[in-house]
């Protein structure tokens, strides 16, 4: 695939924890001779099993595949969205005609609803797969943190369980 010259290198923001999670390092082989890859399909599940597909990116992956892991979530797999602009509808579309065109589609994020990356997913996503889906996130809010250490530890574990309920 030629390299196309729209398509830059962005900087990267992500929490210090991330920094600090072996899970989330990739090998030297990677860098030296692999490619981006701009969406990243659940390879630990059977496709066969599969009833629904939480699409998610960044930091909600690692968040989502622990407790996916702990809790042994076969029917579940968890697609990571690598590039979200230009969306890669294309590539989504490719990773989810494996689960079959019966299964439940989840858009996973941390933000609120109305913050985040899912206003740009809900008006985009949706017409390029012909198919809706839903959003796991918190409430709609006017800021990103509820100022609360508590309450975010609450809505954060509330939110690793929920994509898979249901």
């Amino acid at each position: 695939q030629a390299l196309n010259p729209a398509h830059k290198p962005l900087v990267i923001f992500t929490p210090k924890s991330m920094l600090r999670l072996k899970e989330a390092v990739s090998p030297v082989g990677a860098f030296t001779s692999g490619r981006f890859e701009p969406v990243l399909p659940d390879v630990a599940v059977d496709p066969a099993g599969v009833r629904r597909v939480v699409l998610c990116s960044g930091k909600g992956y690692w968040d989502l595949l622990k407790h996916q892991q702990s809790e042994g979530v076969t029917d579940t797999a968890i697609v990571r969205v690598e590039r979200l602009y230009p969306l890669p509808a294309e590539e989504i579309a490719s990773v989810l005609a494996s689960y079959g065109p019966d299964v439940q589609l989840r858009w996973v994020q941390e933000e609120p609803a109305n913050q985040g990356m899912w206003p740009f997913i809900a008006m985009n996503l949706p017409a390029a797969l012909g198919r809706g889906l839903t959003v796991v996130s918190r409430a709609a809010a006017s800021s990103p943190a509820v100022g609360s250490a508590k309450r975010h530890n609450v809505e954060q574990t509330q939110l690793g369980g929920c994509p898979f309920a249901g």
